[in-house]
């Protein structure tokens, strides 16, 4: 049934954001040029490698410029990429992740390689129990200030809880953090 929702889910929000998707596809590619999508590796269902894509919120080649952990001032972020991190606008392509299987709607972030590293055994079995998402508990409860351990816990409580329920919950919720992030 949540394969079900999540394909009914991503359709429409593709159809009824179709005119968002092609402003961002057109303030991305005036400013910084194309590609306006990137694809990066990810960690989805059972440990398993996926291409998840992104609106392109940084300047072309960013990797180049060096190791950076991204934060608000960081000098490879566009201005156009700023509001879409912002409002979240750069994480729509991720519906197309959907649609293919590699994502859900809601379940935890999916991770790059290198951070597999930071789990135990145990976590990391349960954590990838579940296929990853667009938003998840640990969106909806903190958006981006959580810490690692909030995280976790929150990825760890989702995997163990889930349900259609809690799905529609966490789909609230994170709108809701939405509104008001776009509104700042």
């Amino acid at each position: 049934m949540k394969r079900g929702v999540d394909i009914v889910l991503s359709l429409v929000a593709l159809l009824v954001l179709s005119p968002l998707l092609l402003g961002a596809v057109l303030a991305i590619a005036l400013e910084t040029g194309f590609p306006v999508v990137f694809r990066q590796t990810r960690l989805g269902l059972n440990g398993r490698e996926f291409g998840m894509y992104k609106f392109r919120s940084m300047v072309k080649n960013a990797a180049r410029m060096g190791p950076y952990f991204t934060t608000d001032k960081d000098p490879r972020i566009t201005r156009v990429g700023r509001f879409i991190r912002r409002t979240s606008i750069d994480e729509l392509p991720q519906l197309i992740n959907v649609l293919k299987g590699d994502m859900s709607l809601v379940g935890p972030r999916p991770d790059v390689p290198v951070q597999r590293s930071l789990y135990t055994e145990a976590d990391w079995a349960e954590r990838c129990s579940v296929r990853p998402g667009i938003t998840g508990l640990a969106q909806a409860l903190y958006r981006s200030e959580a810490t690692y351990e909030q995280r976790l816990n929150a990825d760890l409580r989702y995997a163990r809880e889930a349900s259609i329920w809690l799905d529609l919950q966490i789909l609230v919720w994170t709108i809701r953090r939405l509104g008001g992030a776009a509104s700042n």
